[in-house]
């Protein structure tokens, strides 16, 4: 693989994708394409909250590279965090001013990651890489519920995951996000269904298995995903300041267990969110534990409709 160093640009082997977002749904989306032989690049958030943290690929972020199923994604500082000590970030939301500011990446660490056979990621919120690394495809799976950003012109092919995009206007395509009938379907005219604010039914249990926060601050977890749990168990705490965090002090939230069974998502220790921030996940099925460490059904589907646009696209067959 050549590198052209004078233009700054990938010289692309085979299809290059950059995928906006790395939580458990992009995760399931980036480990597909990674798995079907294409180079992939990662782009997350300064900050990412995901919940499902053994799963997602966003992780990196804090701890330099996060591995999911046998794919690694691995940090690429930008340029001016590179010049800086390369320690791992805490989690407590106290980055470095430069690991915010910084706009530029240095395309052959990047390439190195590729030639290493792992995916990239970059502290990219704002998709400013896009135009450096020029890729053939743009996913955008952030799942914010709405657009941040994401225009059609940024590359050839242009995927959108879930609301917030009509194919044909920002997006060349867009993949349905909702569980039921139509989860993954590929639309070509209009958008994926509106978000209705209450998540999938597992069990029976729907609002009830999601925890988001009682109050706003830092988070001391309790107990860690995988863990078993009884309904009203503790299993984090809620520090209002900095100082009540750093010296545990007995002011605090706690946050209690709304079923019985496993924790399956829990945002990482230490960071600080608003009241009413989604912060944990509990699976009342007690004999799926596997399912804490492994990618969900439901990013599995909307990664092999992910694929098969892409596959369309590579071999010329018109979709769209």
């Amino acid at each position: 693989m050549s590198m052209n160093q004078s233009n700054n640009q990938i010289i692309k082997k085979n299809l290059l994708i950059i995928c906006r977002g790395a939580g458990d749904l992009a995760t399931g989306i980036i480990h597909r394409l990674h798995r079907a032989g294409h180079r992939v690049i990662a782009l997350e958030t300064d900050y990412p909250a995901a919940i499902r943290r053994q799963v997602s690929f966003c992780e990196a972020v804090y701890d330099g590279s996060a591995a999911v199923e046998g794919v690694t994604a691995r940090l690429v500082p930008a340029l001016a965090d590179a010049e800086t000590d390369t320690e791992t970030y805490s989690g407590i939301n106290d980055t470095p001013a430069a690991h915010i500011a910084s706009e530029k990446w240095d395309s052959s660490a990047i390439e190195a990651v590729l030639e290493a056979g792992e995916v990239p990621l970059l502290i990219d919120p704002k998709g400013e890489s896009i135009a450096l690394l020029k890729p053939d495809v743009v996913v955008d799976a952030i799942i914010a519920k709405k657009n941040l950003g994401t225009t059609i012109d940024m590359a050839p092919l242009v995927i959108g995951v879930g609301p917030g995009f009509t194919a044909g206007q920002d997006v060349h395509l867009v993949i349905e996000s909702m569980r039921g009938h139509n989860l993954a379907r590929i639309i070509t005219d209009g958008m994926a269904q509106p978000n209705t604010g209450v998540p999938g039914n597992i069990a029976g249990f729907t609002s009830e298995r999601v925890i988001h926060a009682p109050a706003a601050g830092y988070i001391h977890d309790v107990r860690k995903i995988g863990d078993i749990v009884q309904k009203g168990d503790e299993i984090a705490r809620i520090y209002p300041d900095k100082e009540s965090y750093d010296n545990a002090l007995s002011e605090y939230v706690p946050v209690n267990a709304t079923i019985t069974g496993i924790i399956r998502g829990l945002i990482r220790e230490g960071y600080y969110f608003r009241k009413g921030f989604k912060i944990a996940d509990i699976d009342p099925r007690e004999s799926e534990l596997t399912n804490c460490f492994t990618i969900s059904d439901k990013a599995r589907s909307i990664a092999g409709s992910v694929l098969e646009t892409v596959s369309a696209f590579e071999h010329g067959v018109k979709i769209y």
